[in-house]
């Protein structure tokens, strides 16, 4: 064995040297860098909080940084040998255990970082582990080698935390950072490819000696331990799920089948007690779904059955089938020859290093991949058309050797649909071409889900098609098919999302659900910080939710103070319907303990003193008294909440009717005790409100929202008619990022959801030019079923691929097992 040969030993160990050495040096030019950027920040203009902030951490920075120069130094040259310890990784079994927030958030961060030096430094780090492998004689590095991007990224910010600085510098200098340890880390992989080739180790890469795996070797691979790894911290593997659906329609239907087939379904539904209704658009999916199993269940039996049963359970094993040799070689396991296969497929439509494609006769293994940087260049330099056409062919060949590979029939009907999936996705005009490329390099890693995992081909909701088709309603929008340009930002999510996913290719569906929760959040992100667009219609949206919040629990809360106190009711309307909201909107905008809202309070317990019986003249003539300015006070507060000077005339006329009844009636007065309760309680009033964070308000006590009304926000209170509870389940599915065509007030423009309120009862639509259009739920519902809300896509990127895969295996239904 090679690996025993003391020359290439010694080799081995000098290569790791030279790697130390190079990254020790760069440590200092890094440094320099970093002190440049913080003099940098210093300079900029800022608010005089951030301004205070920014000179605190760039001063810390300026202690402690040499202290973490040093430290990383020695930390480097100790892991050349010894490797990177692993203290920062959570201990435990495979199943996931509870770990604190820090070391969670040092884990993502590490990986984020990992992630970023990778993408520069990919072609260098496959030269540097070829012929690192063939020196030591080993399967693969190990995690914990210098030689990683992880392993170097746990170091940095190991040190990085010892040496006193802490998340806020970081957080601070994050892309400095992020580019100087890229492009430090490639400076060492290029300088050590650079020492090996002059010492004759391979100075052409073949990367065959790395793809190939035998049965014998790693036939099995070994099962991810969730809880070492930091792309799978429980923050974000257990994180709550959105509930992702593909929001299409059925092609054959449009909306006029659509509102014509819901509602009947609807009532037979809620008549038959028959569970929570579904959408029109769900049923169809699901139906295609079901028509897949049908195809595959007749064509390959045992594959697919309906009602296939999640990884690991009974039902599942009993549906693998059996090989001709006795082993079952069904979807659980891949067996080493395809494994290797697919291994050497996904290399290939990585880096694309050969335009015209592996031959089609090539073995599992294929043939030769060379990779280099000049080569990674040269193909960048392709117009995107001409890489797609190449994707495609490279695609066809791909699925013969992987067929060629596969020992089962239901391992070629699975690659041979996973390939007809993704042959209508690279063909989807809408999607921008720079996406579709992106795209193209999920074929791999879904197809070993598929393999894995046969509720892929049985359920919409499968975390790996839930990505796929998020990530294509965000750019498969109305201005991309007019020619515009998807946005840098959402661009480069979604290529990190796939470099996330290749990089964990036996993790099966837990890495598509993770990296899924964490493009819902980089969306939320984006539409509230990022997205130019939107910024501002969702901080509207986000003012009225809070606002109608707390007018509601306010309501509430006044109803139950109220309720065996004897106030004249026109008074107790006032309070309900009209200031619950002046004291939302205040304590909105001031503060729930400003002196403005404790005014508004003050002024809601003279209110009701002064709307109680009076009997004795000294009351009535401090009653008058007290009025002027109390009436001021109101018409101040009804101002704050947009009330007209109209409306508010019209509020302050039946008041006075209220308090003139107040001067003759007969009830019994508040006694003093009582009336100090009533100002208690108003004071402390928040302290009663119920924790809605985690629960339901009732939608029917949302208020008119015509009053949020402005120039960047439009809010929609009036059309369509009542929903029915099919376009109920129909508008709760609808996804942030997805785009609409929106007919309302004249205009038919295209619009993109941009934001869902916590309990989903408002949501926002903005267009390009950045006005927002605000619906509740319901209301939304009404536009749907009315057509006048109408979705981009008429079914879900997966869905439409499904079908078109579905009528190719119709016409020709061989080519599932050829």
């Amino acid at each position: 064995m090679s690996g025993t040969d003391p020359r290439r030993q010694a080799q081995a160990a000098q290569a790791r040297r030279v790697f130390s050495e190079a990254l020790v040096r760069g440590v200092a030019a890094a440094g320099a860098a970093l002190h440049e950027a913080g003099a940098q920040l210093l300079l900029q203009p800022a608010e005089h909080a951030v301004s205070v902030s920014r000179r605190d951490c760039v001063g810390l920075w300026q202690r402690r940084g040499v202290v973490w120069l040093s430290m990383l130094r020695d930390a480097v040259r100790s892991a050349s040998t010894q490797g990177v310890p692993d203290h920062v990784t959570v201990s435990g079994s495979a199943s996931l255990s509870l770990v604190d927030d820090d070391t969670i958030e040092r884990q993502i961060t590490a990986s984020r970082l990992a992630l970023a030096m990778m993408d520069k430094a990919t072609w260098e780090f496959n030269d540097l582990r070829t012929r690192m492998l063939l020196l030591e004689g080993h399967e693969d590095l190990a995690t914990n080698d210098l030689l990683r991007a992880q392993a170097l990224a746990r170091l940095v910010l190991d040190c990085w935390y010892a040496s006193g600085l802490t998340r806020t510098e970081w957080q601070l200098f994050l892309t400095p950072l992020h580019e100087e340890m890229s492009h430090l880390l490639l400076e060492a992989y290029h300088e050590t490819n650079d020492w090996l080739m002059q010492q004759g180790v391979l100075p052409e890469v073949d990367l065959r000696p790395y793809i190939r795996r035998t049965a014998g070797s790693r036939s099995t691979p070994a099962p991810v331990d969730a809880s070492q790894d930091p792309a799978f911290a429980p923050t974000t593997l257990y994180a709550r799920g959105m509930g992702a659906l593909p929001d299409g329609l059925p092609p054959n239907g449009g909306m006029a089948a659509l509102r014509d087939a819901q509602a009947p379904s609807a009532a037979a539904a809620g008549a038959a007690g028959a569970g929570p209704v579904k959408s029109a658009v769900r049923s169809s999916a699901e139906q295609v779904m079901a028509q897949l199993q049908r195809v595959l269940n007749r064509q390959v039996p045992g594959m697919a059955p309906p009602g296939s049963a999640p990884q690991g359970s009974t039902a599942q094993a009993q549906a693998q089938p059996v090989d001709p040799r006795g082993e079952r070689a069904g979807p659980v396991t891949l067996t080493g020859r395809l494994h290797a296969a697919i291994n050497h497929a996904q290399e290939m439509l990585r880096h694309r290093a050969q335009p015209q494609g592996m031959p089609a006769g090539a073995g599992s293994t294929g043939g030769t991949a060379s990779v280099s940087p000049s080569t990674g260049a040269s193909v960048r330099e392709v117009p995107l058309p001409q890489q797609l056409e190449e994707l495609k062919a490279r695609n066809l060949a791909v699925k013969q050797v992987l067929k060629q590979a596969a020992d089962t029939p239901a391992e070629r009907a699975t690659i041979e649909v996973v390939a007809l999936l993704f042959q209508s996705i690279l063909t989807e005009e809408r999607i921008p071409a720079t996406v579709r490329v992106w795209f193209a390099r999920l074929q791999m890693p879904v197809l070993r889900v598929a393999i894995s995992e046969p509720d892929f081909f049985a359920t919409t909701d499968h975390p790996a098609r839930r990505l796929i088709d998020r990530m294509g309603a965000c750019v498969m929008g109305f201005n991309t098919s007019a020619g515009g340009d998807v946005s840098e930002a959402v661009e480069r999510e979604i290529k990190r999302v796939v470099q996330v996913v290749e990089a964990y290719p036996d993790t099966g569906r837990r890495v598509f659900q993770t990296v899924l929760t964490e493009f819902e959040k980089f969306l939320a992100h984006y539409f509230e910080q990022e997205n130019s667009a939107s910024i501002k219609g969702v901080s509207l949206a986000q003012q009225v939710e809070q606002r109608e919040t707390l007018a509601i629990q306010y309501t509430i809360e006044l109803r139950k103070m109220l309720n065996q106190v004897p106030v004249q009711d026109g008074v107790r309307d006032f309070l309900f319907q009209t200031w619950a909201d002046v004291l939302a909107v205040t304590a909105v905008r001031a503060g729930a303990q400003a002196d403005v809202t404790k005014q508004m309070k003050r002024a809601a317990a003279d209110l009701i003193w002064s709307a109680t019986a009076k009997v004795s003249r000294e009351e009535r003539a401090e009653v008058i008294r007290r009025l002027p300015p109390l009436l001021k006070v109101l018409r101040e507060g009804m101002g704050h909440a947009g009330l007209s000077a109209q409306k508010q005339d019209e509020q302050i006329r039946a008041l006075n009717n209220s308090l003139a009844a107040a001067f003759t009636a007969k009830t019994a007065t508040i006694p003093p005790d009582r009336l100090e309760e009533l100002m208690s309680q108003l004071e402390t009033l928040e302290a009663m409100l119920p924790d809605t964070a985690g629960g339901e308000l009732d939608e029917t006590l949302m208020r008119d929202l015509s009053t949020h009304e402005s120039e960047d926000l439009e809010v929609v209170a009036e059309g369509g008619a009542p929903p029915s509870a099919a376009m109920l389940a129909w508008a709760q599915e609808l996804q942030v990022g997805s785009w609409y065509m929106l007919d309302y007030r004249g205009r038919n423009e295209p619009v993109q959801l941009a934001w869902r309120g916590l309990r989903h009862h408002l949501i926002l639509f903005v267009t390009s030019k950045g006005r927002g259009v605000l619906f509740q739920q319901s209301r939304l519902a009404a536009f749907l079923q009315a057509g006048l809300l109408l979705p981009a896509q008429d079914e879900a990127l997966t869905v439409k691929a499904t079908r078109n895969a579905l009528a190719k295996l119709d016409a020709d239904p061989e080519r599932l097992l050829s």
